[in-house]
């Protein structure tokens, strides 16, 4: 079998977000939120996965919007491309979400809380070693918890999570490395098909139940991803190239001037001026 990869946002919002996902959703918020405790018993999702009507390169910023146990709405986003002005898009998302529950007139006390889970396949928090964090409003000083607990900001980084197959142990463990290995597998392994929610997912993300429409949306996504990634990594080479030339120019040898950079030998070589 081949699986389609959940980390796009095409194929993220098929598995967690289809009228069919909704057991889905709830083991993996349970598992995300709740350290895998049956805390949702029920819940709506509020923008279902449909047939996607803009093609190529559109963004999707909200992949899945569910309101769950306790009126609370989940607002769920994954991210693989750390893009400029994102850290202000979670907050803006997060408030919008928030404030759009009332209507003109309407009494404060009707707002509900709203949990913004954002997975990333990049570090947002390098001096962070959690896998899952969370960020509520805090005094400064005392680190006080706001007096309503109504926004908070969970964030899951996949490149912490670093347990093989054999080392899952949690439902959160499985839900995880479901989202960062399963394009990698040709099978769904034992320790995870025993997981009723799981298995289903395997099954939506199989690729040979997806339509021609939907292969093709997804592959468009995905070389859009990677196009982007490409861009990236020249941007960050053309620059390392120009400290590179600064660096010689105040006389550093070519072996200070590859550690600096992280360019190779030869390629502060190919750099140095009259070659």
């Amino acid at each position: 079998m081949i699986f389609i990869n959940p980390k796009t946002d095409f194929a993220f919002k098929k598995i967690f977000g289809s009228e069919q996902s909704k057991d889905i959703l709830i083991s993996f918020l349970n598992a995300i939120l709740y350290d895998g405790n049956p805390t949702i018993e029920d819940l709506e999702i509020l923008n279902p996965y449909l047939a996607p009507k803009i093609r190529g390169i559109k963004d999707t910023y909200l992949d899945v919007k569910a309101k769950i146990t306790g009126d609370k709405t989940v607002i769920i986003e994954m991210q693989v491309l750390n893009i400029e002005g994102f850290e202000k898009r979670i907050l803006y998302n997060a408030a919008k979400a928030y404030s759009i529950q009332l209507d003109s007139g309407e009494d404060y006390t009707l707002l509900n809380p709203v949990i913004a889970l954002t997975i990333t396949d990049f570090e947002m928090f390098p001096n962070l070693d959690k896998v899952i964090s969370r960020f509520v409003l805090k005094e400064q000083d005392y680190l006080v918890d706001y007096l309503i607990y109504d926004i908070e900001l969970v964030f899951v980084e996949l490149p912490k999570f670093n347990k093989e197959l054999d080392d899952l142990e949690t439902l959160t463990d499985k839900w995880i490395y479901f989202l960062k290995s399963a394009r990698s597998l040709q099978t769904v392994p034992e320790t995870m098909g025993e997981v009723p929610e799981i298995h289903k997912a395997f099954e939506i993300a199989n690729q040979a139940n997806l339509n021609r429409e939907e292969l093709e949306d997804l592959q468009k996504r995905e070389i859009f991803i990677q196009d982007q990634r490409n861009a990236v990594k020249k941007a960050v080479k053309q620059n390392a190239a120009e400290i590179a030339k600064r660096l010689f120019d105040i006389g550093l040898n070519e072996e200070t001037i590859s550690q600096t950079t992280g360019l190779s030998l030869e390629e502060v070589q190919s750099l140095k001026p009259g070659n």
